[in-house]
């Protein structure tokens, strides 16, 4: 054997870290909210990653992160993570790994896994009271495999398997609230777009035990049809027209961390992706623009 070879994955040199040569999409929403997001963390992490967009970032056999990471199918994260978890505590409790050896458990995964496959060992994992923090990257699709619809795809968006004049016809799900029924430690929303409230949240994060959330919206070039050079843009209209509420759970309450308190309508966010098209061409769809405007207006009524 050829001792120079690598034996197991490794990390890449940090020149290459969270994306540099390896086959990512230009203006990855998930990519730049994920570099920001561990840019904090730092490497005393291990990252159990469900299969999905990032698991792309991991060519064998180097991984894109500087401390451990871990493959698991797309439902199963949490149910890794449990066992990542418990192996630390033990080697903890029997002395044979030091406080300062310690690494945070930490969870990625796409929208899928987090809203649909993986909601189930989710909901166990927080039951149990699982210390890991969970992070999903949301570009409302599975975006991997050609952007099917997924629980996350927004009202009348077209995607692979939603090709009809009206587009999607279901609604996105609220998987912020549904963490927060669970009672967690921690939940909140973020975007790249906006880091200095993202990277407040995660600064949060680290100081908290037990479940914790993050979902980050994740504007997808590919999956959404828009320029790559337009990522950082399209965030900041989803916070801008209210499509995209940036808030928090803790301590048994939600707190909005940036209202828009002069919202834009919602079709500047809208028009600028060409999964929403057929909204305004051949012809313009007054009545689908009006029923979105009023579901974002209503939530803004609740909340103020």
């Amino acid at each position: 054997m050829n001792d120079k070879k690598p034996k197991w994955p490794q990390a890449l040199p940090s020149a290459h870290l969270l994306g540099t040569g390896t086959p990512m999409c230009a203006g990855c929403g998930a990519l730049e909210a994920i570099h920001e997001i561990y840019d904090i963390l730092g490497a005393k992490t291990v990252f159990v990653n469900a299969a999905g967009c990032m698991t792309l970032l991991a060519v064998y056999p180097f991984t894109p992160f500087r401390g451990s990471w871990l493959y698991t199918a797309m439902a199963s994260a949490p149910a890794g993570a449990q066992g990542v978890r418990d192996a630390l505590d033990i080697l903890l409790n029997k002395g044979r790994l030091g406080p300062e050896e310690d690494l945070e458990v930490v969870v990625l995964t796409g929208d899928g896994a987090a809203y649909g496959m993986g909601l189930s060992a989710t909901s166990s994992a927080i039951e149990r009271g699982l210390n890991f923090i969970y992070i999903c990257y949301d570009n409302e699709g599975y975006g991997n495999t050609g952007q099917q619809y997924s629980e996350a795809t927004p009202h009348a968006a077209r995607t692979a398997t939603s090709r009809g004049g009206r587009g999607f016809p279901g609604y996105k799900k609220d998987l912020f609230a549904i963490w927060a029924a669970h009672r967690p430690a921690y939940a909140a929303t973020v975007v790249g777009a906006e880091p200095l409230d993202l990277a407040r949240k995660i600064e949060k994060v680290k100081s908290l035990q037990g479940p914790r959330l993050i979902i980050a919206l994740a504007p997808c070039p590919t999956g959404w049809d828009f320029d790559p050079q337009e990522s950082v843009e399209i965030g900041k209209l989803a916070v801008r027209t209210g499509i995209w509420p940036l808030k928090e759970y803790i301590d048994g309450r939600v707190v909005h961390t940036k209202t828009p308190h002069e919202r834009l309508p919602v079709e500047e966010y809208l028009k600028k992706q060409g999964r929403f098209a057929h909204l305004f061409h051949p012809e313009r769809n007054d009545v689908l623009i009006a029923e979105i405007q009023a579901n974002v207006d209503d939530y803004w009524a609740e909340v103020e």
